[in-house]
């Protein structure tokens, strides 16, 4: 990013907003939705800073602003914190006004008060007597804005506005409440409203990024580890789309549309996940693109109004396929494509996802299911027990995902073979599995294990276990915390023997409570009792456990792995 393309300093309030430039958050930005919750966080953070021995000051966090001449800025993030900060100073204001009405201190609250409007708010045009605001709102919000609450209307109206308005009229009225009980009882309220007022305005500070254009406002979201920073970016390329219809004479019309069925995606998706499914959606379908670059490359390509709602369409249809990829206890899918998607989540791997969209929308049922099991085969092969690098994984997955979208490949046997070299071979996995370790320290690692086990209890008995049962737990042969008995094993490497796959049964809750951490010399009677088949295996054949013994036994569960993550297409 060139330097004179972007700018960081930090600012207080006043210097920001008492400058005299002026803030426009874009007309299709996020509406106002803070809520007591976020006022009171707001409120508590500002009393922390009135007392002489207070703190010092407060960090509100980045601001993102855009601008191309330094004079007018466009609030890319940031703008239900200065919307909030706006309405605590028309608060402060209105109560000014009731004082100046009632005729107490009259002269000096009516200067206080022209001095904050003048400071903080924008003026009034003696000619128009409107006022010419430093900070404007989005389309939904800024007439309610302008018309009552900047005016200090006596009656603020309440039918007939969106709920973010109502939302924005709540948050001026519940800071009017918590100032005039802040000045109750103080024997010059109005001189009290004012140091209220440039007390906290000198106290918050903000960290102001200001960039030059769009692009390097995405890039700033893609750096940037901050609340919020995602649906920023969402909400970024919501106004492109906008941006791009605002050119055509059906703008309005159009821009409506836009709206109601954005809306209505973010609502579906969740707005943490918009950026996520963009990204699966646009590899589905198009060249392939990083988060990092995806805006860059959608701005691109989508430049006239047929392309945008193209755009849309498109994400429509996909909408369904990346829930249930992701949500599929919630889906409609089939019981057997749903575990396969709940195997790919516990597994976290997303990699395959664009493909899997393109193919739900090219692929006949059959054959979808039969690729959704392969995937989660690939998976649990080249990155669960291989742990191979993802990057040349995304790239084979982008090509298959290509060859359906163009309908170059229309059959399963077709992709399968495009995802040959993704798929280690049986004896690459078979010794990759013979070594595995795996910590279950971690719950997730902890379901993987208890999933393989119960996968190989299957394959070895007929008997289908359920991994997430109480009723079993997993048993560490070797224990996590070994009392005497275990000397066959180095204390050096002790870590790495635990946590082989070898070195884990299942076994019933109650048994594995009463064995605990004892010598196997005691644990061995028990697992032989055990109901489950490989957990008795292993301590018939077993007479001790060494380190020798359980590499042996590890060997003969990848033996038995390889046939129960295979896929007979490629293999």
């Amino acid at each position: 990013m060139a330097a004179t393309n972007f700018n960081t300093e930090n600012r207080t309030y006043r210097q920001l907003i008492g400058n005299g430039l002026t803030y426009r958050i874009p007309r299709f930005q996020r509406d106002y939705s803070w809520s007591e919750e976020e006022w009171e966080d707001l409120w508590n953070d500002i009393q922390n800073t009135l007392p002489a021995d207070g703190e010092p000051a407060h960090y509100m966090g980045y601001l993102v602003l855009q601008t191309a001449d330094n004079r007018t800025y466009e609030v890319i993030d940031g703008q239900q914190r200065l919307t909030t900060l706006s309405l605590i100073i028309l608060a402060a204001m209105r109560l000014l006004k009731k004082l100046v009405d009632a005729g107490e201190s009259a002269d000096n609250n009516r200067a206080r008060l022209e001095q904050l409007r003048a400071t903080y708010i924008g003026y009034l045009d003696p000619v128009t007597l409107t006022t010419r605001n430093k900070l404007s709102l989005n389309r939904n919000n800024d007439g309610y804005y302008r018309d009552y609450l900047v005016a200090l209307a006596e009656h603020l109206p309440q039918r007939g506005f969106p709920a973010s308005t109502h939302a924005m009229r709540k948050g001026f009225e519940w800071f009017e409440r918590r100032l005039r009980e802040q000045v109750k009882g103080d024997a010059d309220p109005g001189k009290a409203l004012a140091q209220f007022v440039e007390t906290m305005s000198d106290k918050l500070f903000f960290t102001v990024i200001t960039v030059a254009d769009q692009l390097n406002a995405y890039k700033v979201f893609e750096t940037l580890n901050a609340r919020g920073v995602r649906l920023s970016a969402t909400d970024l390329l919501k106004n492109y789309l906008f941006s791009v219809l605002a050119r055509g004479s059906e703008a309005a019309h159009e821009m409506d549309e836009l709206e109601r069925r954005w809306e209505s995606m973010v609502g579906r998706l969740g707005s943490e996940s918009f950026p996520d499914f963009l990204r699966m959606h646009w590899n589905s379908r198009r060249g392939f693109a990083r988060q990092t670059e995806l805006f860059k490359v959608i701005r691109s390509r989508i430049q006239d109004r047929e392309e945008v709602f193209a755009l849309l369409r498109d994400m429509d249809e996909d909408i369904d396929t990346y829930l249930a990829l992701t949500q599929p206890e919630g889906s409609q899918w089939p019981p057997a494509w749903k575990q396969s998607a709940q195997e790919l989540r516990m597994f976290s791997v997303r990699q395959p996802y664009p493909m899997l969209m393109a193919a739900r929308r090219n692929l006949p049922d059959a054959d979808f299911e039969g690729l959704l099991r392969a995937t989660v085969v690939i998976a649990f092969r080249y990155n669960v027990i291989g742990a191979q690098h993802t990057g040349e994984q995304e790239r084979v997955y982008h090509a298959a995902a290509m060859l359906l979208h163009n309908r170059e490949a229309t059959t399963l046997g077709q992709i399968l073979d495009a995802l040959r070299q993704v798929y280690p071979n049986d004896d690459a996995f078979r010794a990759d599995f013979a070594e595995k370790v795996i910590k279950t320290t971690q719950s997730r690692n902890a379901k993987i294990v208890r999933y393989i086990l119960c996968k190989l209890e299957k394959q070895a008995g007929g008997i289908d276990f359920d991994a997430d049962s109480p009723s079993y737990t997993l048993e560490h042969v070797l224990p996590q915390s070994p009392e005497d008995g275990w000397e066959a094993f180095n204390d050096r490497d002790l870590e790495t023997f635990v946590y082989r796959l070898g070195n884990m049964v299942l076994l019933e809750a109650g048994k594995n409570k009463d064995i605990g951490n004892r010598p196997y010399a005691d644990k061995r009677p028990v697992l032989q009792q055990s109901g489950m088949l490989l957990t008795r295996k292993l301590a018939q054949e077993n007479p001790d456990w060494t380190p020798e013994r359980l590499a042996t036994w590890q060997k003969q569960l990848a033996n038995l792995a390889t046939s129960v993550w295979r896929i007979a297409q490629i293999a």
